[in-house]
């Protein structure tokens, strides 16, 4: 009787699965086909992936009004593969490239992470938007632009509006980044830094990595590996703001979510731990990398798609000012740091 009624469970809860697995893949494949689109349309025109999958997902959003089969993989998409997204970003990083960057590039960072973080919180305060956005428009430009945005979401959104503040953060912050790609390296080397202190600079002021990248390469490889391990020392300090944004939800949020460690940021932690410790092929990092690629690319189509333009529109401009404002002072800030 006993094996009977395990057996019994397990094809109960394979059927589970397997309906689960039928409501979730029209959506799924929706988010998929549009994440391949604008991948495809970056390696012809060379524009960046998230927003192009962002604004091509919007053009999708009808789909939702007309067709309820799209709705729970669509939802699947923007949380669940959001979140092994970030998980994934863990694979980038380990102890070793970080060695040479020392205390004071360290805390340097650190210090200027914060300082952005919080002129995010004041700038929604002063302009009387909510701590969210403040946060989350903060923490996208002190750490890595779209990518943080997204995780940041994760933790903070409670409410349909949010995924409207969580679309504008990503275009304006990746916006930003593009411009601060072709203009920041020909503003900081006019002030007259070294190839290395313009490494840092590009690294610690330009949200996304791959425009971190680009920019410190455009100009030597020295600047290149500067501002590659400067920007990865901001991106390990994602976990860190994430739990410390968990903690600021009101009590009843955090105990329904478990959001004090969240799950993804416990994955997060452990891929670079096991990343500095063991010897992981390169082919595997290459892989885990690339999935995480795959993974964001697919959760933000899936924001594109659930985003109505006319709701986009009438977001508050006052928020503009709250992600542009960060951008310059993080700017201002390291010159006057690496000065």
């Amino acid at each position: 009787m006993d094996i009977l009624h395990r057996e019994n469970g397990i094809c109960v809860e394979a059927a589970r699965g397997h309906k689960q697995l039928r409501l979730i893949w029209p959506g799924v494949l929706l988010a998929a086909t549009v994440a391949g689109a604008a991948s495809f349309i970056e390696g012809a025109f060379g524009a960046p992936v998230m927003l192009l999958a962002l604004l091509i997902g919007m053009t999708f959003n009808f789909l939702l009004r007309e067709e309820s089969n799209f709705e729970a993989g669509i939802d699947f998409s923007a949380k669940t593969l959001l979140r092994l997204g970030v998980a994934l970003i863990g694979a980038r990083l380990s102890v070793e490239e970080f060695q040479s960057f020392g205390v004071t590039g360290m805390s340097t960072v650190a210090t200027l992470v914060v300082f952005t973080i919080a002129l995010g919180l004041l700038s929604a305060r002063i302009l009387k938007q909510r701590w969210r956005f403040g946060m989350l428009a903060g923490g996208a430009v002190a750490i890595c632009g779209a990518s943080a945005a997204l995780a940041i979401a994760a933790v903070v959104s409670n409410q349909k509006s949010d995924e409207n503040d969580v679309i504008f953060t990503v275009i304006a912050v990746t916006a930003l980044s593009t411009i601060a790609m072709v203009a920041y390296p020909v503003f900081y080397s006019l002030l007259g830094f070294s190839d290395a202190e313009l490494g840092f600079l590009l690294g610690a002021t330009i949200h996304d990595v791959a425009q971190v990248v680009g920019a410190g390469y455009s100009i030597s490889e020295e600047a290149g590996d500067s501002a590659t391990v400067t920007k990865l020392f901001r991106v390990t300090l994602l976990p860190v703001v994430l739990i410390s944004v968990a903690l600021l939800l009101p009590r009843e949020e955090r105990k329904g979510r478990l959001a004090t460690v969240p799950l993804f940021v416990i994955a997060f932690f452990a891929l670079a731990v096991v990343n500095s410790v063991f010897n992981i092929p390169t082919w595997m990092l290459t892989g885990l990398q690339n999935a995480s690629q795959v993974f964001l690319a697919v959760a933000i189509s899936a924001l594109g798609i659930k985003t109505s333009l006319n709701a986009l529109m009438q977001v508050d401009k006052r928020k503009l000012v709250i992600v542009l404002f960060p951008t310059a002072a993080l700017a201002l800030a390291a010159i006057v740091a690496v000065k």
